[in-house]
């Protein structure tokens, strides 16, 4: 019999619920169950491909090449599974799903309802995801109360009736403020959550607390009181120096023994030591470097997420701290200058798309290669590292990529053969997994200590190949290659400490523990030329 936790949040946005199931699903992986999770958004996007970096914070790629909710990277890094593309369900996918029913015929004679037809998929997804695994995590997007949350949470009152409770866990995830006038937690907003989701039919077995600072015990008690939830299925996930800390923090509390309990699991000891290590790597470096991070949605810290928390890992594992200095490339296209008063140790040019900010990310690449800086770029960011070596050293006057300049007289980046012609947008691009042979003697190859591996792609544009020989003799190494296809993956230059692009995104993929090689070589190659390494 499947067994979901079914996770909800409660208050305001952003409350922590991605992190919360991340943490409980790390939880019980350290007691050796196998764990599923599922991310639900709410919005009518069939996907997050096409969503602005600002609206939606950054777009995750699976393996099998969705383009998913940054929530299935948190689980992804706490879990260290690949989940599919299939773990992200949308409004969007499910009324799709139930119209094109509709018009093929699979429904002759009925009236197409929200309830049976929409709830039905729904629970259909999430069984078939819940297939052969101990447990399977359910966050629900969205806060309670929200309207477009409703067809979900019917969804998943309905599964606890067929189910069972034996089989079933709701967690409410809610935030209680500390009103400094009076000293005292206030915990009324989250009273009224638990009651708008009673209103809906589900009472929560377990309430996460989400608060600056500790909750003490009269708090923990009046809260049992008034949500009707027994104060040992409190818990509470307040601030912490790492969110990779909360699974610790839940531990600590009892979160295992609660669900192993609840869910009829057995009984184990969990095996976090591993874990622990990490947390500990992390927040007690011994080094710290100044990483710039130039893009064009640097307002929005977590555009970029999976490079932040891959620059983490790679600085735990070096006991050293990535202090990031965000560049806006809006503000060094108005004004290079910007660039010349910073102390950097290494730069990463970041991912992205558009014309808008480009010259500035095209600065901070020349600004890198000239003053020796360890340099990464990653998809987008390698492509400009290739149009400002056509223009600086080759001095190919006017060379761009054809998604910035379609006149350019030097397309040293242009569109792949097959997405020419395509007629719509969603989920179009290169996506997912693709085997990269390294070539031996580079600095790749010594890197990542293999002839081949498997990253994540998401782009249109490639290299173009007929000016590669140009390049070649001026210094620029191609130092990864497609397997399947004759297509660039990684560069490199000669007669500089640390200069590396990359086609695809190598973020998703690291984890604690198990940082990605350019992220770990970048760190390295700083810290060498501090003297510290």
């Amino acid at each position: 019999m499947p067994k979901l936790i079914i996770i909800t949040g409660g208050v305001m946005s952003s409350v922590g619920k991605g992190v919360t199931s991340a943490s409980i699903g790390r939880i019980l992986r350290a007691r050796g169950f196998s764990v599923n999770a599922v991310k639900v958004d709410p919005y009518l996007n069939v996907d997050a491909g096409t969503m602005n970096p600002y609206q939606h914070g950054e777009v995750f790629v699976t393996y099998d090449g969705g383009e998913i909710d940054l929530d299935l990277g948190h689980y992804e890094r706490f879990l260290d599974v690949e989940l599919p593309r299939r773990n992200n369900i949308t409004s969007g996918q499910i009324y799709l799903a139930v119209i094109e029913r509709e018009r093929r015929g699979e429904y002759l004679g009925q009236t197409v309802q929200l309830i049976p037809h929409v709830t039905d998929e729904i629970k259909k997804r999430l069984l078939d995801a819940a297939d052969g695994y101990d447990a399977t995590l359910v966050e629900i997007g969205g806060t309670v109360g929200d309207y477009e949350q409703l067809p979900f949470l019917e969804a998943v009152r309905q599964l606890r009736l067929e189910l069972g409770e034996e089989n079933t866990v709701f967690i409410h995830v809610a935030w209680i403020p500390f009103l400094k006038t009076t000293e005292e937690f206030k915990t009324k907003p989250l009273q009224h959550s638990v009651a708008e989701l009673r209103r809906y039919g589900i009472q929560p077995d377990a309430l996460v607390v989400r608060s600056e600072k500790p909750i003490d015990k009269a708090t923990a008690k009046k809260i049992s009181l008034h949500t009707n939830v027994p104060a040992s299925a409190i818990f509470n996930s307040y601030d912490v120096d790492t969110t990779y800390r909360v699974p610790l923090v839940l531990e600590q509390q009892g979160m295992g023994e609660f669900l192993s309990k609840r869910l009829g699991l057995p009984d184990r000891r969990p095996a976090l030591e591993d874990w622990q290590s990490f947390v500990e790597a992390l927040t007690n470096p011994k080094h710290t470097i100044t990483v710039g991070m130039c893009g064009k949605y640097v307002e929005l810290k977590d555009s970029y997420i999976s490079i932040v928390e891959a620059l983490k890992h790679a600085g735990a594992a070096l006991r050293t701290a990535p202090k990031l200095e965000w560049i806006s490339s809006d503000k060094v296209e108005e004004r290079p200058e910007l660039l010349e008063g910073k102390s950097l140790d290494a730069m990463v040019v970041l991912p992205g798309f558009g014309k808008r900010g480009t010259e500035g990310m095209i600065e901070c690449v020349r600004y890198a290669r000239v003053n020796k800086i360890p340099f990464l770029g990653i998809c987008f960011g390698m492509q400009l590292a290739v149009v400002e070596f056509a223009r600086n050293v080759l001095g190919l006057r006017g060379a761009n990529s054809t998604e910035l300049d379609p006149d350019t007289p030097h397309p040293v980046i242009h569109l792949a053969p097959e997405q020419q012609g395509l007629d719509r947008l969603g989920g179009t691009m290169i996506l997912g997994n693709r085997e990269v042979e390294i070539v031996e003697g580079t600095l790749a190859r010594e890197l990542y200590g293999s002839d081949k591996t498997v990253e994540r792609h998401r782009h249109r544009y490639e290299v173009n190949l007929d000016y590669l020989p140009k390049m070649a003799e001026a210094g620029l190494v191609v130092s990864g290659w497609r397997t399947d296809i004759r297509r660039v993956e990684i560069i490199e230059l000669r007669d500089h400490p640390f200069f590396i692009g990359t086609q695809f995104h190598p973020e998703f993929k690291s984890r604690p523990g198990k940082p990605r090689p350019v992220f770990y070589g970048l760190i390295s190659a700083a810290l060498k030329l501090r003297g510290e390494a």
